[in-house]
């Protein structure tokens, strides 16, 4: 059946997704019948209640379930709120206020940093990014930053410094928002630290579903297992253009021991969005990942456990009921029979998280 829904370009693109989900479940260690070791969701809620985070879930969950009403089916993807975010527990930070819904009042300019691999099959999730559209018909200004799929965060730290130097002189005077999916987190924690003149600038720094710990599934892998997917057609990314290290920077050991060795700058503001589906919403491609996962904790994404999501100090505004990818990777809409079948809950309201998560920080930072 695929193989007659699909030409042979898109089999191979189809087969550079598998590649990297091969990476991820890291397997060298994985039984051949992993079982989940199930933990109680109470530690992640007395976590981010213990004021080492801040906790406002409450306000976040007002805005989303605003918008979510306001734009209803007009945006693809429907759920109700508390089918697209995790309850786990009293949430702090209602308020009970209107959330308002109109143009932007704010100037600021909004960086997405992707995760590994997304240059190398960018192309096959067309469009990438879903949201960017829906956010500028309210005058957000929210663009991506073109990083190496393959390369470290100390190497996608200078490519994030060089694209803000680059800005055009209209821009430069704009207050940065830097948001960084997966593996973008740490690329962006890393630039703040390296290039004090890009930190000057930017107010907040918000990680969706963020590498910011790193994830004990790179323990395990290999450069060699990433580096696959440079070999796939219509591929974007070149295992020799840059350091060819994107594994190594996310061993947890070396993302806690640079957290410890560098103070992130005390001016920004820090927010995290974790991405904690429940079982019924992992998708059937990334089970074996999530099990993986799951023999130390089951509180996880299937890439990363919930508490190595949250950058110290930040504050925690949500706990989306999806899995890493349907997140932010838009697989299913433009690959239906993937969407069936491999990655069968890859569907998420990401254009009106977008937009909840842009109004959410204007009135913060306001």
């Amino acid at each position: 059946m695929l193989i007659k829904t699909f030409s042979s370009l898109q089999l191979l693109r189809l087969l550079s997704v598998q590649l990297l989900l091969l990476y991820l479940a890291a397997c060298a260690n994985l039984t051949e019948e992993p079982e989940l070791a199930v933990q109680s969701a109470e530690a992640l809620q007395a976590h981010i209640l213990s004021g080492d985070v801040v906790d406002d879930r409450g306000r976040f969950r007002e805005v989303f379930c605003s918008v979510l009403e306001a734009r209803g089916t007009d945006l693809p993807d429907y759920r109700s709120c508390d089918a697209a975010l995790r309850s786990i527990g009293p949430e702090q930070g209602a308020t009970g206020m209107p959330v308002y819904l109109g143009d932007t009042r704010a100037d600021f300019l909004v960086l997405l940093v992707p995760g590994l691999g997304w240059n190398c099959f960018e192309e096959w999730l067309s469009p990438a990014f879903v949201g960017l559209a829906n956010a500028a018909k309210y005058g957000y200004d929210v663009r991506r930053v073109e990083v190496d799929g393959l390369s470290s965060s100390a190497s996608n730290a200078a490519m994030i410094n060089d694209y803000v130097a680059s800005l055009p002189q209209e821009d430069r005077h704009k207050k940065l928002i830097l948001a960084g999916y997966s593996k973008g987190a740490p690329d962006i924690l890393q630039a703040l630290v390296s290039y004090p003149e890009l930190a000057e600038k930017t107010v907040a720094v918000l990680a969706l579903a963020g590498a910011v710990k790193g994830s004990p599934l790179a323990e395990d892998a290999t450069q060699a297992q990433a580096n696959m997917l440079s070999m796939v057609p219509g591929s974007r990314c070149e295992k020799e253009d840059g350091d060819n290290a994107a594994v190594s920077s996310l061993v947890p050991a070396v993302r806690e021991q640079w957290l410890r060795d560098n103070p992130l700058p005390a001016h920004i503001r820090y927010y995290s969005a974790v991405a904690f589906p429940e079982p019924d919403r992992v998708s059937w491609a990334l089970q074996k990942s999530y099990l993986l996962l799951g023999q130390s904790d089951s509180r996880n994404d299937t890439q990363l456990i919930v508490f190595d999501q949250i950058i110290p100090q930040s504050t925690v505004f949500a706990l989306l009921n999806a899995d890493h990818w349907a997140v932010a990777v838009p697989i299913a809409r433009n690959h239906p029979v993937a969407g069936s079948t491999i990655l069968n809950h890859n569907d998420y309201p990401r254009e009106a998280f977008l937009e909840a998560v842009l109004r959410y920080l204007e009135e913060a930072l306001h």
